[in-house]
């Protein structure tokens, strides 16, 4: 049914649920009346709306904003369906017809999707209870009249796309061959419009015939270049073989496809695999403003120039010599660099995020899919300079561990492995300098994975960090004593570092107000009604809810909450 989007309407209709049922009955009527005369290119203010509904005029003074005409008539819509539906009737109360979307396309020969099309046009639905018992949205005579009159043009296209016969189909079929062989210059949309025209039938139709009939005998094609989807593994060959450089007309030759098709699959191919990567981020509130891709992208970030200033990377030569204690400066961002990476670099991450949330691979167009790449692209190149400023700072703190049963290669290996860890978790919002941060990671990083025999000369020699991490798994599991405890210390996280609408998404989400063994869940879209939000803006939330906690959480705490 969809969701209210004018906030102003919305709080109407929450408002509206205590009043009688007859009072509410009265405003669907008023509701469609009102609908009935909207004028899409015209701001409709929302005092005019609530006077038109309910027939109340504030006292005061209200600075409601307008309302574009269009987005009211969709939010009307909604509007009436929901409010019908708190009040529906039973179709035999009523004194006139009224036509299930079923009874409605028999009787003017379109199909139910089409009905359902229409109600974007101005065919005026509302909820009834039929005579099965369910609630069900339904189409008043008068109103059916009314929409067939002011569309006649409309309602008649569309008829032609009335179900045929077999004996039709298989003619359309004759005359698609007939003409195919007859004529090799003329393209498929060509023959697929003349055999309309001919027929007084809409060209989808025909296209439709066609494509079932060549699904279903794929041993006799009717056309050179077959209908329908292709394969997933045929899909994955294409993408595959574009990516190492293979033209597209090579590729319309090779699958047999349009340049159109080849196109659409490289696009679907490429959101999916923006959809597969799993990118965390940072959150900060500022990500949340509208100014805010402005702000930060807008502003000159040159980061070949930034590169210059981090020192060449550490040669083959040179990699596992003894290094500094500590890194030299010139291995070190000045802090304006530094927070200004971090900052563009987790946002970037956050538009990649938000995308993926809301990105269907056969709507998305190559320009979004482009901008998406870009700033992956972007964000790695970010990362990239991050680690080789940064890498002085692993050399040095693996020197001092290098004597405690563990040789220097594996150190060195392991400690850039956190370094990338502390890059994606560091909270640059906090003000501290990343040095600090990382520094911190890889040592307990190393505590925790170098045995305590290992600082013992008389029982420990040198050891593969292989063993070690060995070693460090043959730990026992908590028991359900711990795992509660640790229940509770998640809570107690998120009520300390959230705000009161976060920690309403999390909890409920995630089922943590429930018991361990039956956890009370609630879906995205049930949350977005209790807070009259939409489906998509909880997601947002929660996203940056997430990255929050998984500043303050530990990863065992992290996959607790998650699992």
């Amino acid at each position: 049914m969809g969701k209210i989007r004018n906030k102003n309407l919305a709080n109407l209709l929450l408002q509206l649920r205590f009043a009688p049922a007859k009072q509410r009955r009265k405003q669907v009527n008023c509701a469609e009346a009102l609908l009935q005369t909207i004028d899409f290119r015209k701001d409709y203010p929302f005092d005019f709306v609530l006077f038109r509904i309910t027939g109340f005029r504030p006292k005061d003074e209200v600075n409601w904003e307008s309302i574009k005409g269009a987005d009211l008539a969709e939010d009307l819509r909604i509007f009436i369906a929901k409010l019908s539906s708190q009040v529906a009737a039973e179709v035999s109360l009523e004194n006139q017809k009224v036509y299930s979307v079923n009874a409605l396309s028999e009787k003017l020969g379109v199909s139910g999707k089409t009905i359902r099309r229409w109600s974007k046009r101005g065919l005026i639905g509302r909820k009834f209870i039929f005579e099965d018992g369910r609630k069900r949205l339904g189409y008043l005579e008068s109103a059916v009249n009314q929409f067939v009159k002011a569309n006649s043009e409309l309602v008649s296209r569309s008829q032609k796309f009335a179900l045929l016969s077999n004996q039709e189909k298989q003619f359309i079929v004759e005359q698609a061959r007939l003409l195919a062989d007859k004529s090799k210059t003329s393209s498929r949309h060509q023959i697929i419009k003349r055999i309309a025209d001919n027929l007084g039938k809409a060209h989808e139709t025909v296209r439709y015939i066609l494509v079932e009939y060549e699904k279903n005998h794929p041993d006799v094609p009717i056309f050179d270049k077959t209908f329908g989807v292709i394969s997933p593994a045929q899909g994955a060959e294409l993408y595959k073989l574009y990516k190492q450089g293979t033209s597209v007309e090579e590729l319309k030759r090779r699958f047999n496809r349009s340049k159109s098709s080849v196109y659409r699959i490289i696009n679907q191919r490429r959101a999916r695999n923006i959809l597969t990567k799993r990118i965390d981020f940072v959150a900060s509130e500022e990500f949340l403003e509208q100014a805010a891709r402005g702000k930060i992208l807008a502003e000159p970030f040159h980061l070949d120039l930034i590169t210059q200033q981090v020192n060449e990377p550490v040669r083959p030569d040179q990699q596992f010599r003894q290094p500094a204690a500590e890194p030299s400066k010139s291995q070190v961002l000045n802090r304006d660099i530094e927070m200004g990476l971090f900052r563009r670099y987790n946002y970037l991450k956050y538009l990649v995020c938000v995308s993926q949330a809301g990105m269907k691979p056969a709507e998305v167009s190559s320009r979004r899919i482009t901008e998406i790449e870009n700033y992956l692209e972007e964000a790695d190149r970010i990362k990239k300079v991050l680690i080789e400023a940064n890498l002085g700072l692993v050399f040095g703190i693996a020197g001092k561990h290098a004597g405690r049963g563990a040789n220097l290669a594996d150190l060195v290996s392991e400690g850039n492995l956190s370094l990338i860890e502390a890059i994606d978790r560091f909270d640059y919002t906090r003000g501290f300098r990343f040095a600090t941060y990382a520094s911190w990671i890889i040592a307990k990083d190393y505590a925790r994975k170098i045995p305590a025999e290992a600082f013992r000369p008389d029982k420990a020699g040198p050891a593969s960090f292989e063993q070690m991490q060995l070693d460090a798994r043959s730990k026992p599991a908590a028991d359900v004593v711990a795992v509660e405890r640790a229940h509770h210390d998640v809570v107690q996280v998120i009520r300390d570092n959230l705000d009161q609408r976060e920690q309403y998404i999390i909890l409920n989400h995630f089922g943590l107000l429930g018991s361990l063994v039956k956890k009370k869940k609630k879906t995205l879209k049930q949350i977005g009604d209790d807070l009259n939000l939409s489906k998509e803006r909880i997601r947002q939330i929660e996203l940056l809810a997430l990255q929050k906690l998984k500043q303050s959480l530990s990863i065992e705490q992290f996959e607790l909450l998650t699992v």
